[in-house]
């Protein structure tokens, strides 16, 4: 059995979401196939809007520095989509577990797999491994999958933009 831990794909799909916003919900279903999920989802008419409100409830978690709150925000989502965990074999690739119950909708499905793949994340590497870019005024989510925990920036082009401002203002001192 594949144990499946909803961990490192789950929160960089949720951050990949919350960094660019598909704009409708046929982009929210190829953003999930890309980043690693194998399975269709029932159509609903308002699963954009509702994928949006999963995403912005997330977004909580990465706004919140303090350990013991961005814990807390985790429990309650998990909370809200609790399911018994159960074996499937959906796709034909083997058998793993689901955290969630199984036909759910796809927002329903999102808010599982992120917030406890966020969890698994946090917990794994370091509850400061997820925050927003350092190089103003970029806002994008940076998740650290880095070995040494040290990643601040959403991608080179900002890194590089903040090195160039911090030069620039060291030069002017």
């Amino acid at each position: 059995m594949h144990l499946n831990p909803y961990g490192e794909y789950a929160v960089l799909l949720a951050a990949s979401l919350a960094n660019d916003w598909p704009a409708d919900r046929d982009g929210i279903e190829r953003r999930t196939i890309e980043m690693g999920m194998t399975m269709t989802f029932p159509v609903a008419s308002d699963d954009h809007e509702r994928t949006r409100a999963v995403i912005d409830d997330w977004l909580h978690v990465v706004d919140e520095t303090d350990p013991d709150a961005r814990a807390a925000l985790l429990n309650a989502q998990m909370a809200a989509v609790t399911a018994y965990p159960r074996l499937t074999d959906h796709d034909g690739e083997g058998w793993h577990l689901h955290y969630r119950d199984s036909d759910e909708a796809l927002p329903r499905v999102l808010a599982a797999v992120i917030s406890v793949g966020t969890s698994l994340h946090l917990v794994t590497r370091g509850m400061n491994r997820l925050g927003r870019c350092a190089a103003e005024p970029c806002a994008n989510v940076v998740v650290d999958v880095t070995r040494n925990g040290r990643q601040r920036y959403c991608s080179v082009r900002c890194a590089n933009r903040a090195a160039v401002r911090r030069h620039r203002a060291r030069e002017t001192a």
